[in-house]
């Protein structure tokens, strides 16, 4: 790397050094800069020192939001110094590419130029174009290892992941035809080349990168992926469909095309996707995939002007109630008792979870709202019909479910959708209002759009506020503050209605916790929002209550909620000495006068304080109210100081407890209310804080204490440490001096009480003097003086909170920080603050920050100090070294012990504290001469032998190095003296580790405070590392601005927060340059000694040891093959010496940690490494062996192949060629690394035969291991495998031990694979890379002329006859859904082939000596050998795949054993056929004979199905058993599945020419035949011709006496049905042109043929005869049972598949009245089940518009007029469910039939059929939009109190008399009327307040009927009571909506005053 990039320029720019010290001044501006975005005023685009971007800046479209350059404390790099470091990454990155240096070359520099991006530098559109093509092209680059392809995928995703960088289309179109080459053979089996999976790049990686660049893919190229995809779709093979419908989702791009390309247009395609969604019915991936398409599209579309664009947005009516439907059924809401509309279906979706999207990371709710939103426009307001209209109509049917009472498994999905669609809406608006979105002007949102969205969210957004669960409701918070920010006069008074009476404790705890939550979120838009700011300071006082020890979470809400308000105005009065106002009694008044009205006007109040309140009214209130401020600062401070007296105590275990929480909380609420005070209050609270701090001593509250003390003091240090650190200083002194504190040594964890005093006042000490500048230089003597007191004077426990006192003045002096904490710029400050501050945010462009840098007095002080600690502890720790320690090292009590962890704690924490003084340059070396050593170092880092390829160091070596304000130059004397002490330092801890050795190896204690001084010496220099600094104020910063992050706007953060992230971007610099750094002489000693004692005794030293290890590896360069050779020695030693601790240290550290990416890429300690760890195997120790079994797992790819040839796109490298010339430096590192290459490989090769040499003679668990790395080290393309392990798995296949067969069985069948690899692809390495098969001569392409009807039948009738086949295809979607222009074939009649070279011969000539007929026959019986457990007693493929290699082999006569040996030895194997172990053996032998013969030459393929077919069939014909019948169906499955039907017709025939034996007893025979029928028919298809006349034998059978045949003919006849559906259009161009001609959802799939229609009507016919048939009561089995029940098998099959909507026109006629009819077969509880099962799929099928029709008149028809009272029962679960399911598609008849319907059922004969009607209709009214609801209210309650009106109770007859004829009918119809009306009031259990004309119903049903004898009474009491008990928590509420007379009738209902 170049000079000029180092440390060098930064050093330049540096001030005086610190060595002029003796030079103080007094002016210390130059060390506490005030940086500034830009001079003020100037616009925010002047970001980043450049000048303003305009429209044509070449390197965003949207200026950067945050000046991060100008607003550090010291002057960056020039523009110049970052692009010349750009060219040097591009060029280096070249090299490495043309090089083949893939990794760690080009993976370095990928991630140099990752940490470029991120360090905020921006390269031109132009480089960032290239870039991304390049990565790119290189991510799917043939050869590229895995892991190097995802690395650059990532690139990838991060240099197209914003479009203010990259504009889709404009800048840049990317090619999608490599990424569906490499994607396609992943998806799709039958598209992958031979055994090409060892090349395909990980699903996460393909998906990642499909997702990023879809969004890249040119437009115009949507009807080509169409015409490429959709031939694939097929849903008799139902993973085609899903793998075709997810590439739509994920490849599919979305941008708009030109208007002139017509094909490529929504309106065009549209159709066409809602066509292939409705193929996939009862799908919920199917749904959300749909909407996540569609709503990418509508997004994209939005600003497009050529598309026409409605009130549904892109969508036509039609295709948005689709939408809409789909969006309903998602949200998972139950509906009666109907089912879930989804079936098991998508767990049929195969390779297609590849590209499925993760659900956590992609919510289904985000596409929904996505899809919403950009569907809005002003043309919404129009019309009643639209998709604001249909939005409104969807949160009115489901708002009962968002109401905390109402939980389920939707309520998270609720709170999720309502979430995003705020932010979706707020993003948008907010985008349109600030210029940033190009929308056309007629549909960006306006006011009146604004208000109708945010008024449909409010009520259902206040609801799911106070929701039990925390997790919910955090989703709700979020809404109700988008919601604010839209309209504060909508949202914010039914907040406050709410939030009041919560705070007054009026209402449950946890409504009072969800307020504060809720009020923290709105705090910020109240504060600026005018009369509601007014309420900021009443709230604030109620909330105080909140802060209480014993309810902590509330405490920590509280300060939540106070910070948040803290940060959005000023703590300080706004009263003015001339003004009238000097109290608070205005501001109480007009609150108290508005909570009064809140009260009075309920939920829905209305408030307008623009029109309500003048400005001055509501200047003065406001004045009024920050009157009393001191008042409640002194009220706050006395409940925090109560709060912390009552904290828990310390001994209880801590970490994420409640306490942890509140303790941070309460800081980060202090920090902006301190920073915020006027002068008064400041001293005021000053004050208190100090007179707390002195009088108290509160050791459990200790930490919280001290953070609230060091909050006061940055505010302002100078008032603060004249305070405190003289009263700290004395009070220390006191309790040394007379109390004794810390005199003595203390043992355990917790301190004396003695010594808590001393704790308490060190601590606050120890945090008064951190991050408040240079303040602390006024105090200099008195706290050096304070240090060596505390360091002379103190013993045990205590000296820790000293050492850390000194560390926190160490950071406070030598870092980088900002000192500014004001809420306003300093000019704002001066000029006085007023009303118009309140809720004002400074503007990024006009924020100033003061920084403190590291002055020359301060660093001198810094020295002072560490110099002093240094000596104090080098001096004690020498001493306790010494010959005459002071304290005794022997003993029990560990004295000496304990003084040394003092010490190394000591050491550890003010190393930490000067780490940002340390220089990575000077730290990696011994010596002065930087420059010298340090080309020394990169001397020896690089090293010669091409075998030291050591990945990880040489990815993270640092190559440029940013300014990040380092403070010393070289040639200071201060800068050599504190690298000399830390020299000094290390060479101690060198020492220590030395002396703990020799004299104290059992010392844990101080071994383990040791090496953590080690790992703070090693790692933190430049940045306390070890504290990780950089992610904790990430955390804090990402936590303080959540209450203010608003979709689209930028960074509108108040100041702190904003001078937050500036000191975030000043650490990543720090961060960036000290990630990794050299070594020197002393790091590798130190490395030593940590590699030593990883290997200790003692698990605790080597789990610390370990640690320091890890983390000192990943910072040092090179660190590694320093201690790698010394713990192979120790590794070594102790196998040798059966040490077994030091085993486990070894084998952990080498094979656990980071060093194991080394070992295994390293190849100078490979070898070794491995042989040890084979060896480890033979230890018996349990801990060894777990560990060793984890370690497999880690090595598993240990010895493969690298890199070993790549293709380049040598083109696209070329855009990033430099300038000067590079080609020998790229010719010296190719030669080198195909020199390393094959040096690698040879020593692989090496240890491949030492291993397999080995394992010949080696107990098994050592020849397991051998075997297991053997194949990966010996196996290769080029060489195939050595002869030696060649015999040894061939032998070992046939082992005595199981596990070693295993191991042998694999490695066995990998040689086979990399003959046939070698063979097919010409023994050609590249061909393989390319997937260019040289056998290709066996395949053709099929051109498809005219892919019309005619050829569709020709296809499919050239199946019934495969003696004179051509071809053979073996997928099943060529034609399915549509021709392509061709399909690829298999010819049928393939020669044999021969394509072996030599070195393939001669490998198959040595294994087909091996394989003679006595190792076919041991094989033979080891497959039928028992095995150890039931989880291996199946059919195993990878006998299967071994033995059709063999068998192979064997038919190309190349083996010992001849075929008609091996067909003898299969039927002695087999024998009679009695046990199940020999039908598994069997069915594996067959079943690889016959599958390895299919694609052979005839010949060749008869000779073996001529034997093993005839075997097959007469064993499933004769000889299935219930326990071997599961490996015969597996074994025809892995037969038949994915072949041309006409490979297996032998097989196919004889399964088609079974019949039903209805003589026959034999039940399990029957249906196994039955089921392999199935299965057959599956695997075959559509393209499975015959099947009629099994189809009709079964039609014919439908009453079999036996349940297991029954059921297997159900399920064979839908099977049947199933596949014989296809579409076959001749093209796409015709599939698009029939859907867009259809309608614009496409063409209605599965429509009924004539013949399908006469078989369903012809089967219920005879059902309907039979049960006419079947005596009434008949307790056996019947023809109309047994036939139902068959019947049933099949609907509820189809029913539940994609098909199912094929059945649709036949629900209202005859299955609605035959489903029925079943129900009521009593004397069957089977049939009955079955049938109401079927019966509740029907309403849960989604018909298209109008199907519903006759279904809604057969439900109303059966409803009336159905004499069975069951059957009306039964029709209302369906008839709720088909309104709910059908929302958005039902038309308005047939809505009013289903009310009317459902009401004329009130009145029914039966009183189960009343009650349930009245269920049933409450749920209608409940699920109803609003439009559709009120109407329907007003209709029937007048029509059912006009009922109740014209039907009195009957007067009771006389005793008697005769009943009248109609007194029951007139009960009847007044039960009906209390019933519709109890519906009515039913419907809305939730609604507070209730309805206007609920109090009017209840109080006419209590004064009419309540008092009625019988059910109407009954009924309406328990209306009434139902009615109270759901609004027992709003009662008190409610009861206000109710007049005095309505409450009287309501009085004495239930015998008491039970509404009182």
């Amino acid at each position: 790397m170049d000079e000029h990039d180092g440390p060098r320029g930064e050093y330049a720019d540096m001030r005086a050094p610190a060595s002029a010290v003796a030079h103080l001044v007094n002016d210390f501006s130059t060390w506490e800069p005030v940086s500034r975005a830009t001079s003020p005023g100037a616009a925010a685009s002047c970001a980043n020192g450049r000048s303003s971007p305009t429209d044509e800046d070449p390197k965003r479209y949207r200026p950067r939001t945050f000046a991060y350059f100008k607003q550090l404390p010291f002057d960056v790099e020039a523009e110049s110094e970052r692009d010349a470091a750009l060219e040097e990454i591009l060029k280096q990155l070249y090299i490495a590419v043309k090089a083949e240096d893939y990794s760690p070359g080009a993976v370095h520099w990928t991630r140099e130029l990752q940490a470029w991006i991120n360090l905020k530098f921006e390269m031109t559109r132009e480089q960032r174009v290239t870039l991304t093509k390049l990565y790119y092209s290189l991510t799917l680059t043939p050869g590229v290892a895995t892991a190097t392809s995802d690395r650059f995928a990532r690139m990838v995703s991060s240099l197209t992941r914003k479009t203010h960088y990259l504009k889709p289309v404009e800048d840049l179109i990317l090619d999608w035809r490599p990424l569906w080459e490499e994607v396609k053979p992943t998806l799709f089996q039958s598209e992958a080349g031979t055994q090409q999976a060892a090349l395909r790049k990980t699903g996460k990686t393909l998906m990642k990168l499909c997702y990023q660049a879809c969004t890249y893919f040119d437009p115009q190229e949507r009807r080509a992926m169409l015409d490429e995809f959709l031939p694939f779709f097929s849903t008799n093979e139902l993973s085609n469909a899903y793998i075709v419908f997810s590439l739509l989702m994920t490849l599919l791009p979305s941008s708009p095309a030109p208007e002139e390309n017509r094909e490529c247009q929504p309106a065009e395609i549209f159709p066409t996707i809602f066509h292939l969604w409705s193929l996939v019915n009862r799908s919920k991936s199917f749904d959300a995939m749909s909407i996540d398409l569609f709503s990418r599209f509508a997004r994209d579309h939005l600003h497009c002007e050529h598309v026409p664009f409605g009130r549904h947005g892109i969508f036509t009516k039609e295709q948005s109630d689709v939408l809409f439907s789909a969006v309903l059924r998602l949200t998972g809401i139950p509906v009666g008792q109907a089912g879930s509309p989804y079936s098991t279906l998508d767990y049929l979706a195969g390779a297609a979870m590849y590209l499925e999207k993760d659900r956590k990371k992609y919510p289904i709710a985000h596409s929904m709202a996505r899809l919403i939103v950009m569907s809005l426009s002003p043309q919404c307001l129009d019309g009643e019909d639209s998709a604001m209209a249909s939005l409104e109509g969807l949160l009115d049917s489901i708002e009962t479910f968002f109401h905390p009472s109402n939980q389920g498994g939707w309520t998270t999905f609720l709170g999720q959708l309502t979430l995003y669609l705020s932010q979706s809406f707020l993003s948008r608006w907010n985008s349109e209002q600030n210029g940033e979105s190009s929308t056309p002007d007629d549909r960006r949102i306006n006011e009146p759009l604004k208000k109708r969205f945010v008024t449909s969210l409010k009520e259902v957004t206040f609801m799911g506020l106070f929701s039990k669960s925390s997790k919910v409701a955090v989703y709700y918070y979020d809404t109700l503050q988008n919601l604010a920010f839209l309209e504060p006069d909508i949202i914010l008074p039914g907040a406050l209605q709410r939030f009041y009476p919560s705070l007054q404790g009026l209402v449950e705890v946890h409504r009072t916790t969800s307020s504060l939550n809720g009020l923290q979120m709105i705090a910020n838009v109240m504060s600026r929002t005018k009369g509601y700011r007014c309420h900021l300071t009443a709230l604030m006082a109620l909330a105080l209550p909140g802060i209480d020890a014993n309810d902590l979470h509330k405490t920590q809400i509280t300060l939540a909620f106070l910070q948040s308000v803290a940060y959005s105005i000023p703590m300080s009065s706004l009263t003015r000495p001339d003004d009238h106002i000097h109290g608070t009694d205005l501001a109480m008044q007009w609150v108290q006068g508005e909570m009064e009205r809140f009260e009075r006007e309920g939920q829905n109040v209305q408030v307008d304080y623009e029109t309500e309140l003048s400005d001055e009214d509501e200047a003065n209130i406001l004045r009024s109210s920050t009157a009393g401020f001191g008042e409640f600062l002194v009220t706050l401070l006395g409940k925090v100081f109560t709060l912390l007296e009552n904290l828990p105590d310390a001994n209880q275990s801590r970490g994420g407890t409640p306490e942890d929480s509140v303790i941070n909380a309460l800081p980060a609420a202090l920090s902006p209310i301190f920073s915020s005070l006027s002068p008064e209050l400041f001293d005021l609270t000053l004050e208190k804080l100090a007179a707390f701090v002195s009088s108290h001593v509160i050791h459990q509250a200790r930490d919280a204490m001290a953070w609230t003390v060091n909050v006061l003091c940055k505010v302002n240090p100078e008032k603060c440490l004249k305070v405190f650190i003289p009263m700290l200083i004395v009070n220390i002194r006191n309790e040394i001096d007379q109390n004794h504190a810390a005199s003595d040594r203390t043992t355990g964890t917790d301190y004396l009480p003695r010594d808590r005093a001393l704790v308490w006042h060190v601590s606050m000490l120890g945090m008064v003097v951190v991050h408040v500048g240079r303040e602390v230089l006024t105090y200099k003597n008195d706290l050096i003086e304070i240090a060596k007191y505390m360091q002379a004077n103190c013993r045990g426990l205590p000296t820790m909170v000293v050492w850390n006192f000194i560390h926190h003045l160490l950071l406070n002096l030598t870092t980088v920080y900002s000192i500014d904490h004001a809420l306003y710029e300093p000019e704002d400050v001066a000029r006085g603050l007023d009303i118009g501050d309140w809720g004002r945010t400074t503007s990024p462009a006009d924020l100033t920050i003061k920084w403190h840098q590291p002055s020359p007095p301060e660093i001198e002080l810094a020295v002072e100090l560490f110099e002093s600690q240094t000596r104090a502890a080098t001096e004690q720790m020498n001493l306790l070294m010494s010959d005459n320690p002071p304290v005794s090292r022997t003993g029990r009590n560990k004295e000496w012990s304990d003084e040394v962890s003092r010490i190394m704690q000591q050491i550890r924490l003010n190393i930490s504290g000067m780490a940002a003084l340390f220089d990575p340059r000077r730290a990696a070396t011994d010596s002065e001469d930087i420059e010298m050593n340090q080309a020394t170092d990169d001397v020896d880092t690089v090293d010669d032998d091409p075998l030291a390829e050591v990945a990880e160091d040489e990815e993270l070596r640092p190559q440029f190095y940013y300014k990040a304000g380092y403070a010393l130059k070289p040639n200071d004397e201060v800068y050599k003296k504190i690298h000399g002490l830390r020299e000094d330092i290390g060479n101690l801890l060198s020492q220590t580790h030395a002396f703990l050795c020799q004299h104290q190896e059992d010392d844990v204690a101080s071994f383990t405070s040791l090496y953590s001084a080690y790992r703070n010496w090693i790692t933190d220099v430049g940045i306390e590392r070890s504290a990780r600094p950089l992610d904790r104020h990430w955390r804090i910063y990402k936590a303080d601005i959540s209450p203010f992050r608003i979709k689209g706007l930028r960074k509108a953060y108040p100041r702190p927060l904003l001078i937050k992230r500036a000191e975030a971007y000043q650490l990543m610099r720090m961060k960036h340059n000290a990630t990794t750094r050299h070594k020197s002489e002393l790091d590798k000693r130190l490395l030593l000694d940590l590699a030593e004692s990883s290997l200790s005794l003692y698990a605790d030293v080597r789990r610390t040891a370990q640690g320091a290890q890890d983390a000192s590896l990943r910072v040092l360069i090179g660190g590694r093959p320093i201690v790698i050779p010394v713990l192979i020695e120790a590794f070594r030693k102790a196998l040798r010496d059966v040490d077994h601790d030091r085993i486990k240290g070894a084998m952990y550290t080498l094979l656990h940690t980071s060093l194991l990416r080394t070992v295994v890429k390293d190849w100078r300690f490979a070898p070794d490494v491995m042989r040890l760890f084979i060896e480890s195997a033979s230890i018996d120790k349990e801990s060894i062996q777990k560990l060793g079994s984890g370690s497999v797992y880690n090595l598993i790819s240990f010895g493969r192949p690298f890199e070993r040839l790549i293709v380049l796109d040598e083109a696209v490298l070329d855009t990033i060629k430099p300038t000067e010339d590079v080609a020998s430096i790229i010719s010296r590192r190719h030669n080198f690394i195909m020199q390393r290459r094959a040096q690698v490989e040879d020593a692989k090769a090496d240890l491949g035969l030492e291993l397999t040499r080995k394992a010949k003679s080696a107990h098994w668990k050592i020849a397991g291991r051998c075997a297991l790395f053997a194949t990966n080290l010996c196996c290769r393309f080029n060489t195939i495998a050595p002869s030696e392990f060649v015999d040894l798995v061939a032998e070992g296949t046939n082992d005595t031990h199981p596990t070693l067969r295993s191991h042998h069985l694999q490695a066995f069948t990998s040689v086979f694979t990399i003959i046939d690899m070698r063979a097919a692809y010409g023994h050609d390495y590249r061909n393989y890379l390319l997937g260019k098969e040289v056998n290709e001569q066996q395949m053709l392409k099929v051109k498809v002329e005219k892919g019309d009807e005619a050829f569709t039948q020709r296809y499919l009738e050239a199946f019934s006859h495969p003696e004179g086949a051509e071809y053979m295809v073996d997928c099943d979607y060529p034609g399915w859904l549509v021709w392509g222009d061709e399909f690829t074939a298999a010819k049928a009649k393939p020669a044999p082939f021969e394509c072996y070279d030599d070195t393939e011969n001669a490998v198959r000539d040595q294994i087909g000596k091996i394989l003679n007929k006595q190792w076919f026959s041991k094989f033979f019986a080891y497959l039928k050998q028992e095995p150890k457990d039931s989880t291996y007693d199946r059919y195993r493929l990878s006998n299967v795949w071994l033995l059709t290699h063999c068998f192979d082999l064997a038919n190309y006569g190349k083996t010992a054993a001849t075929v008609e040996e091996i067909q003898e030895l299969t039927k002695e194997l087999y024998g009679d056929g009695s046990d199940k172990h020999e039908h598994r053996a069997a069915s594996e032998i067959l079943g690889a004979m016959l599958t390895g013969s299919c694609d052979d030459p005839p010949e060749m393929r008869n000779r073996v199905w001529n034997f093993a077919a005839p075997m097959l069939l007469k064993i499933i014909s004769e000889q299935l058993t219930p326990e071997n019948v599961t490996y015969w169906l597996t074994s025809l499955h892995v037969l038949l599945e994915s072949r041309d039907p006409r490979r297996c017709h032998e097989i196919f025939d004889a399964l088609k020419s079974f019949r039903l034996d209805m003589t026959s007893n034999a039940a399990f025979k029957e249906s196994a035949k039955i089921q392999l029928l199935e299965f057959a028919t599956n695997d075959g298809g559509w393209r499975l011709q015959g099947m009629e006349p099994n189809l009709q034998d079964f039609l014919a059978h439908l009453d079999h006496p036996y349940k297991a045949v029954r059921e297997a003919m159900g399920r064979v006849i839908a099977t049947i049905y199933k596949t014989r559906y296809h579409e076959s259009f001749p093209n796409v161009t015709e599939l698009v042109r029939k859907n867009r001609e259809s309608s614009s959802i496409g063409l209605r799939p599965y429509k009924p043929t004539q013949k399908f229609t006469e078989t369903i009507t012809g089967v219920f016919q005879q059902l309907e005869q039979w049960r006419h048939e079947r005596a009434p009561g008949q307790q056996t089995p019947s023809s109309y049972t047994s036939a139902s029940k068959t019947v049933l098998m099949w609907l509820d099959c189809t029913l539940q598949s994609q098909e199912c909507i094929q059945l649709a026109e036949f629900f209202p006629e005859p299955f609605m009245e035959q489903l029925l009819h079943m129900m009521d077969v009593k004397e069957d509880p089977e049939l009955m089940r079955t049938a109401y099962h079927v019966y509740r799929h029907l309403p849960n099928i989604p018909l298209r518009d109008g199907e519903d029709v006759k279904f809604i008149d057969a439900m109303v028809r059966i409803g009336r007029t159905a004499s069975s009272w069951h059957q009306r029962l039964r029709v209302l679960v369906n008839m709720q469910v088909i309104y709910f399911r059908r929302i958005f598609l039902t038309h308005r008849d047939q809505r009013d039939k289903l009310f009317t319907a459902v009401s004329d059922m009130l009145s029914d004969s039966q009183i189960e059929v009343r009650t349930s009607a009245a269920s049933t209709l409450a749920g209608m009214i409940r699920c109803s939009p609003r439009v559709i609801r009120d109407a329907k209210i007003t209709e029937l309650k007048d029509r059912f109190e006009e009922e109740l009106r014209r039907n009195p109770m009957p007067k009771r007859r006389a005793p008697g008399t005769e009943t009248p004829v109609n007194h029951n009918q007139q009960v009847t119809r007044r039960h009906a009327a209390v019933l519709g009306l109890g519906a009515l009031i039913e419907a809305f259990p939730y609604a507070t307040p209730p309805p206007e004309w609920m109090p009017e119903v209840l109080a006419l049903l209590a004064r009419r009927a309540a008092g009625d004898p019988g059910t109407v009474g009954k009924a309406t009491k328990t209306i009434l009571s139902e009615f109270k008990k759901t609004r027992q928590d709003s009662w008190t509420v409610d009861q206000k909506y109710f007049t005095s007379e309505q409450l009287e009738d309501l009085e004495g209902v239930l015998w008491k005053s039970y509404f009182a």
